[in-house]
């Protein structure tokens, strides 16, 4: 009996090391067919389904994958072999599998977002315009299907993944696709089957939502290195709305970081490797952001053309190569409004994704030089938003907020004027000591000090009114520029539907005007130059009229910027129009209290003058 126990162990273990080796012999050979390719496993749900935490909430992220020690340490030892780029590149032609195309849609009260089985990817995200009961589809396509949230493995250059995955609906706002993939890069007498998961999970009433990525190979691949890099993940190929064209009057497109405490605008193509909090494209409205919840990536924008589109604007996460056989990389992206509003919930930590972070309100703030009248943007907002409330029409809050300002710097309109006034008296004066010292300039300015310190004028108190208004214009053209709630904004329904944009009586089709390249017959900027004008001339102070440099002031300047002004939001020039028809009627005013005073100087002048008695005639003697 115990020799038959003998035979049997002896027997069994010749059965199974004949069985290693012939496992081994074919794994190989299946190793060697597949060291130039990655090709995909045609299975079925049932082959590659995992099991569902049904446990764990639908919004909470889901728990770590985590390989054995002792297996993560071996692998962490063992180099992984890098896939060579033309392995990837026939990735995309070997794809296809036997799973049928199916769409998800995943329905919010702030947006609809349509994702595919094709890759895994969202197509559609349009948000929803309750004020003007429509949607605004804030991922763009072209003449192919938008392919936002791809993943290709390998960089930015390599060919995204298209292949149908399979579908699993965790809940009415979370969805998972995932695939299995085959890796050169396989373990001894393993096939190098991998799975590739992305799961969505959105939150209602909540812009942001969470992407999961994970790569799972368990004990069939050690790592994941495709040509230098794990997997690139994509969003594009353009941030909507749809628009005319690219610039800071009817849109544009920026892109952001924010590292080391502050954001910083980057170019295309640079690659970004310090691991910023966060990254974005930026519109006049509407804002893409990523926070990558990973240890090692870089950033890269890229504008790909993209066939039917007018431009492309693309941001690239690249993850680098990485020794473990089972990873989970998470992102949180925000795609929705670029307003303060909205992004300040993420200051507090009581959202809910827990986030803090300040500096997410930096996306919808003021850029460069311009950022300095941020304050004076925000109350001229606050103001108008005031008055809004109060009449229910943005453009007549923009006509009680011009009246506003106009009553606030009266005092200093008022200043200004009598400032002139006083000029004009000292003009004969300062000619004088002109035409004296004209070859000596440093004695004539010594003079001109000494006059202007014994007359007790300030030269520059004449600009200051127009010097502090400035900056109101600057913070008012932010403002109608970029305010979210004037988009769509209307004043007078028929001429004037939307303030964030230049208003027209008639749209030209096909044709634009030679050398200005304007699109269409705008009324505003006639309006703005007939009362530019019509207030230059009220303005215009006695023994004005013969000044060259005045008459180029009153004349030749509205005319050039009726041309800077023609296509510039609507809102803006309604706020300018009327600003100049209110300073207009104060002028009238100054203008009567001006002449009268100046009228009461002379004759003070005149009374002061000393008088010579007539002399005594003598008589002649004849």
């Amino acid at each position: 009996m115990e020799r038959n126990t003998i035979l049997a162990v002896v027997l069994s273990s010749i059965v199974l090391i004949a069985s290693f080796l012939i496992q081994g012999y074919f794994a190989t050979q299946r190793q060697q067919a597949l060291s130039v390719q990655i090709q995909e496993p045609q299975v079925t749900a049932a082959e590659t389904e995992p099991q569902l935490q049904e446990t764990s909430p639908a919004f909470q992220a889901a728990p770590a994958l985590q390989s054995a020690p002792e297996q993560q340490s071996a692998f962490a030892e063992t180099p992984v072999q890098m896939v060579p780029p033309e392995s990837i590149e026939q990735l995309s032609q070997l794809q296809g599998n036997n799973v049928p195309l199916e769409y998800v849609t995943i329905d919010t009260e702030l947006f609809t977002a349509v994702l595919t089985n094709a890759g895994g990817d969202m197509v559609s995200f349009k948000w929803k315009d309750a004020r003007n009961n429509t949607y605004v589809d804030l991922i763009l396509s072209g003449d192919n299907e938008a392919r936002a949230f791809s993943v290709a493995f390998g960089d930015h250059n390599a060919q995204p993944i298209t292949s149908n995955f399979h579908v699993r609906k965790l809940s009415n706002y979370s969805v998972e696709f995932y695939h299995d993939f085959f890796s050169p890069n396989a373990n001894y007498g393993t096939d190098g089957r991998f799975t590739l998961r992305k799961r969505y999970e959105f939150i209602p009433n909540e812009y942001m939502f969470r992407l999961t990525v994970f790569l799972e190979g368990g004990f069939s691949v050690p790592g994941f290195n495709f040509a230098g890099n794990a997997y690139t993940l994509s969003f594009g190929p353009q941030i909507g709305p749809q628009f005319v064209k690219l610039d800071n009057i009817y849109d544009y497109r920026h892109y952001d970081i924010f590292t080391n405490g502050r954001r910083r605008t980057v170019k295309v193509n640079d690659v970004i490797d310090s691991r910023p909090s966060w990254a974005a494209i930026t519109g006049k409205y509407f804002a893409f952001m990523v926070r990558p919840l990973i240890a090692q990536y870089s950033i890269i924008y890229s504008d790909k053309a993209e066939a039917g589109l007018v431009s492309a604007s693309r941001l690239n996460i690249v993850r680098p190569a990485v020794n473990v056989s089972q990873m989970e990389d998470v992102y949180q992206f925000y795609l929705g409004p670029k307003t303060q509003e909205i992004l300040a919930n993420y200051n507090t930590g009581r959202n809910e994704f827990g986030i803090r972070d300040a500096s997410l309100n930096e996306v919808a703030s003021s850029r460069g030089f311009w950022g300095i009248f941020s304050p004076l943007e925000k109350l001229l907002k606050w103001l108008l938003l005031l008055f809004y409330g109060i009449v229910q029409n943005y453009g007549i809050a923009i006509i009680l907020l011009t009246l506003l300002i106009k009553i606030l710097f009266f005092p200093l309109t008022k200043k200004g004027s009598e400032a002139t006034l006083r000029m004009q008296a000292l003009a004969p004066r300062i000619k004088e000591i002109q035409d004296k010292y004209k070859n000596n300039p440093q004695k004539l300015r010594a003079e001109m000090g000494n006059f202007y310190q014994q007359e007790g004028y300030n030269p520059v108190s004449g600009c200051l009114p127009m010097l502090l208004q400035l900056p109101i214009f600057i913070a008012m053209y932010n403002l109608f520029n970029n305010h979210f709630d004037l988009r769509g904004a209307g004043f007078i329904p028929g001429w004037i539907p939307d303030l964030s944009v230049p208003e027209y009586i008639v749209q030209f089709q096909d044709f634009r005007v030679p050398i200005f390249g304007w699109t269409a017959l705008r009324v505003l900027p006639f309006i703005y130059v007939g009362s530019q004008l019509l207030y230059g001339k009220v303005t215009q102070m006695p023994g004005q009229q013969s000044n060259n440099q005045m008459k180029m002031m009153l004349y030749v300047m509205p005319i050039v910027f009726f041309f800077i002004l023609y296509d510039v939001p609507s809102g803006l020039l309604i706020y300018w129009i009327f600003s100049n028809l209110l300073t207009l009627a104060q002028q009238l005013v100054i203008n009567k209290y001006v002449i009268k005073k100046k009228a009461a100087l002379e004759k003070a002048q005149a009374e002061q003058e000393p008088k010579i008695a007539p002399g005594k005639k003598k008589k002649k003697n004849f």
